[in-house]
């Protein structure tokens, strides 16, 4: 059945504001989507994959374009249009255009130059080559231009993963168990999940394996003082409070009272009742000061370039820059060690981020560690396997999708000297 012809001009209106890079592609769509209730859900979808789609290969379709005729932006809308749903089901297209899509179709993508069959910004591709070589970058370039799967996570809280795989069978929902963490699962579709009794229930989450697996690094246990220092809207936060089984006190800390509206909703889902959610003006707050050496356990997840979540948000490559990673690194610097101060001897502090840029990752940790002579890092390999965690690390975690069929995470583990 073919998509109603309204779908190509909806994603021409969604990409013209999108490629403005203003903002969020994300955020754009649903508002979006609010303006024009009309369009049906498979619409929805239609318009959504074709716009990421554009975003994924940008610099391939841009070359692509220059040979088909009409407005470069339902060149480009049909270039992304064709790849995710296919021409056939495009009401409207011209024969012309239709003729077009098909000659674009069979063209080898692995005979493209290497900046258009990596599709990334040129300051990155350079980056990545010259620190891992063309072959590897180009493979890492590739795993990041595919869509994700739907990771879940279960609530531990009061329900087994092996329970929750069964319920989705009968749904049905075609799942399997995440290989690493022992609370994931993966759906390879997007099924609607808000409108599951499970979802309702608390009984799962939406979350990343990589970003399951931080919380589980963390080891918070029962009965614990833990921080999430940059909550978000409470991802891992949900994870660390049902690690406690929802006993001791865990502190959910954000500067964005609009992130930590979002945990609300999620927190009333979940059954858990020991997350304060607090929000903070910096840093340095007061309110931070106030637990200075008093928390067992503290988690960074530091405001980051994203680049590892290029699956789920392909924009972020357009919206960086080597001048916005430098303002991160910064501030990633003067976060872990104000998140540090809160560490009580022998306490626990994670480091994380969802980057894959060293300047984020091994650079800040061995900065931290060079000006703060009171902690010790811990080698991620212990850390892992004393979480049962099966992933071969060394000092640090490094999750790249081509291996591990996560988004790209980095986190290091400190503990302060007693």
């Amino acid at each position: 059945m073919r998509l109603h012809p309204a779908v190509i001009g909806a994603a021409e209106d969604v990409l013209r504001e999108v490629m403005r890079f203003t903002g969020p592609a994300d955020v754009i769509l649903s508002r979006y989507f609010r303006e024009h209730p009309k369009l049906g859900s498979r619409e929805r979808n239609a318009v959504a994959e074709g716009v990421y789609a554009v975003l994924r290969n940008k610099l391939a379709y841009a070359s692509f374009s220059e040979s088909g005729h009409g407005p470069a932006m339902r060149r480009l809308v049909l270039l992304g249009l064709g790849e995710t749903v296919g021409a056939d089901a495009l009401a409207g297209l011209s024969e012309e255009e239709g003729a077009w899509l098909n000659r674009i179709a069979q063209i080898d993508r692995s005979s493209l130059p290497v900046n258009l069959r990596a599709n990334f910004p040129q300051w990155l591709l350079d980056k990545l080559i010259a620190r891992d070589g063309e072959a590897a970058a180009l493979a890492l370039a590739d795993a990041l231009n595919r869509p994700a799967p739907l990771d879940l996570r279960v609530n531990a809280l009061n329900w087994k993963r092996e329970d929750i795989i069964a319920e989705l069978a009968k749904a049905p929902i075609l799942c399997e168990p995440t290989p690493y963490s022992p609370l994931g699962i993966r759906v390879p579709k997007k099924p609607a999940l808000q409108n599951l009794p499970l979802f309702k229930e608390g009984a799962i989450e939406v979350q990343d394996e990589g970003s399951q697996l931080l919380a589980l690094i963390l080891g918070a246990k029962r009965g614990e003082m833990v921080v999430d220092f940059c909550a978000g809207a409470g991802g891992k936060t949900l994870a660390l409070g049902a690690a406690m089984r929802n006993t001791g006190r865990l502190y959910a800390f954000d500067v964005s009272e609009k992130r930590l509206a979002k945990l609300k909703p999620r927190l009333a889902r979940s059954g858990l009742s020991n997350v304060h959610p607090v929000v903070i003006a910096h840093e340095n707050d007061a309110k931070v000061k106030r637990l200075v050496a008093k928390i067992d356990r503290v988690l960074v997840d530091a405001p980051c370039s994203g680049l590892g979540t290029l699956r789920r948000n392909p924009d972020m490559k357009w919206r960086q820059t080597p001048e916005t990673v430098a303002e991160l690194t910064v501030k990633q610097a003067s976060i872990l060690a104000s998140a540090a101060r809160l560490v009580k001897p022998g306490g626990r502090l994670v480091y994380a981020t969802c980057s894959l840029l060293d300047e984020e990752n091994e650079a800040i940790a061995q900065q931290f560690l060079a000006s703060n002579e009171g902690f010790s890092l811990v080698p991620m390999r212990d850390v892992l396997a004393e979480q049962k965690i099966a992933l071969d690390m060394q000092d640090y975690l490094k999750l790249v999708p081509q291996v591990h069929q996560t988004d790209g995470f980095f986190a290091a583990v400190f503990v302060r000297n007693k």
